[in-house]
Parts: structure tokens; C-alpha cells; sequence
């Protein structure tokens, strides 16, 4: 019962993680993102509306660069990420153009949502862009921005987004099954409420890849789930995971959202505050 609203989901924001986008975490896997795009290009045609935030613009640099490790200055990274970028939304537009489809490419820094003004400008563009039928493609501004380079691999910034377009699901795709409970890695299919117990189940990563965990998508699912949208953490490598978490199959592991839900100026104070600290 509790997977059945998945299916009615009509706007729905996909956070990609660096994990998933990349072969063996040094370079691009067009294969995957292939595969990706064709999962997505469904969804459109059945009438849903889709907003990617996607990380992997430093993975993609250091692809391009031939690197083995993740540098470790922040020049070092924002170069890489300066030469990722293009190359991660040259790939998402030839794909999604070969379905029918085009990619546009939307570069955040922090400030730009914590500051209200650059949040609702923000807000406007996604928006038309839905209204136009493109596929609006999110990352962190890396070649300015400090923060996320070191703050959670696009994890927040995903619900802070599902939060802009009013969306009626949050799906982040990453490289694990779900949220783990047990070491003999049992998924957890629904979490009502993210309690202490839950959070314990949580930990970081090392990844040369990326900057995230399991932690900082509890805390992404927290933001969501107060805003009133369901989040769904799931295996990006499995077959038609789209598919089969929007034909409600039990896939992943399900926040159900509150049903007392935050919005307007409150969620947004509460949102921006949970970033924050």
C-alpha cells in the first residue's frame, strides 16, 4: 500500500550520484547514462515531468585528464570540473536529443538558494523549462563554489530542488540497494519517520568519486519528506530502476513523507536552516 502514491507521481526530481554515472569511478560510463535517458524519455511520454540534479563534473574531468585519484586542492578540482561539466551535458543532450528530447543545463552555487531573490528566480526558470518539455539538467556550480565540493555530493541540493518545482517524488540513485539495517545488507523497504535509530544505520564515504553517504541522503530525505515528497533511495545500476520505482514495486527504500507537511516561507526557513547547519 504504501508504494501505490509512487505511481501517481507526476513531477518527480532524480538525483544522480557520481557513483552511478561513472565506469569504475574515473570516467563518464555512456552506457549507463544510455540507458539512463531512455528510462527517462518513458516517463515523459507517460506524462511525467522529470528534473535531473546530477553530479559527476569532476569525475568527468578527471576521465578527460586521465586521473587515477581525486585531487585533493580545490584548483585542482574546480579545473576538472570546469572541463567535466561540458562534457557530462554534451553526453545528457545527445542522448535525450536522440528520444525527442533536449537537455538544459542549470548551474547552482549555494547562495543561490540561500539567497530568497536567486531561490525564486531559480524557481521560475525550472518551471518554464517544464512547461517547455525540456529536461532541465542540475549541478553545483563547482568551478566558484567551495561548499559542495566538500559538502554532500548534491544530495541536499536535490531536495532543496524537489522543493522549487513542488515535486510529488525524490529519487536518489546511488550505488547501494537501499538503506541497509543489517550487515548482511537487508533493505529497508518503508521508513515512516528518520529517528535516531535510523540515522545510526548511516555513513559516509570515501569514494575517490564522490563526497556523499548514506548520512547526507538521510538528511536530503529529511528536508523532502517535511516538505510533503516522498523519496525513494535506490540502486541506480539495477535494470529499469525508474520503471520499476514508479510501476510501484518495492525497489529501493521508500520516506514516506509527512502528512502534516512545511510549506511556503516556513519550509523554506526550515529547509535552508537543515542546510546550513
Amino acid at each position: 500500500m504504501e508504494r501505490q502514491k509512487i505511481k501517481k507521481a507526476k513531477r518527480i526530481v532524480i538525483k544522480v550520484g557520481a557513483s552511478v554515472l561513472t565506469a569504475k569511478g574515473l570516467k563518464l560510463d555512456e552506457r549507463w547514462i544510455k540507458d539512463f535517458t531512455a528510462q527517462v524519455a518513458v516517463l515523459f511520454r507517460q506524462g511525467n515531468q522529470v528534473v535531473i540534479v546530477s553530479s559527476g563534473a569532476i569525475a568527468a574531468g578527471m576521465g578527460l585528464l586521465g586521473m587515477k585519484k581525486r585531487p585533493k586542492s580545490l584548483p585542482e578540482q574546480q579545473a576538472c570540473a570546469a572541463l567535466g561539466q561540458g562534457y557530462l551535458m554534451k553526453t545528457y543532450e545527445e542522448f535525450f536529443r536522440k528520444k525527442g528530447f533536449h537537455a538544459a543545463q542549470i548551474l547552482l552555487t549555494w547562495e543561490d538558494i540561500r539567497e530568497k531573490r536567486r531561490y525564486l528566480n531559480a524557481e521560475n526558470t525550472l518551471h518554464m523549462l517544464l512547461k517547455k518539455k525540456a529536461v532541465p539538467v542540475i549541478n553545483e556550480n563547482d568551478t566558484v563554489s567551495v561548499d559542495e565540493i566538500r559538502f554532500g555530493d548534491n544530495d541536499k541540493l536535490s531536495a532543496l530542488v524537489a522543493s522549487l518545482v513542488s515535486a510529488d517524488l525524490l529519487i536518489m540513485l546511488t550505488d547501494v540497494k537501499g538503506l541497509y539495517v543489517d550487515q548482511k545488507k537487508t533493505v529497508a523497504s518503508v521508513v515512516k519517520e528518520i529517528n535516531s535509530s535510523v540515522e545510526k544505520l548511516a555513513c559516509g564515504t570515501d569514494k575517490e568519486c564522490s563526497r556523499g553517504g548514506m548520512k547526507t541522503k538521510l538528511d536530503a530525505a529529511k528536508i523532502a519528506v517535511k516538505s510533503g515528497i516522498d523519496c525513494v533511495i535506490a540502486d541506480g545500476r539495477e535494470k529499469d530502476i525508474l520503471l520499476k520505482i514508479l510501476r510501484g514495486e518495492k525497489v529501493g527504500t521508500l520516506f514516506q513523507a509527512h502528512a502534516n507537511k512545511i510549506t511556503g516561507k516556513d519550509f523554506y526557513d526550515n529547509a535552508i536552516n537543515q542546510v546550513i547547519l
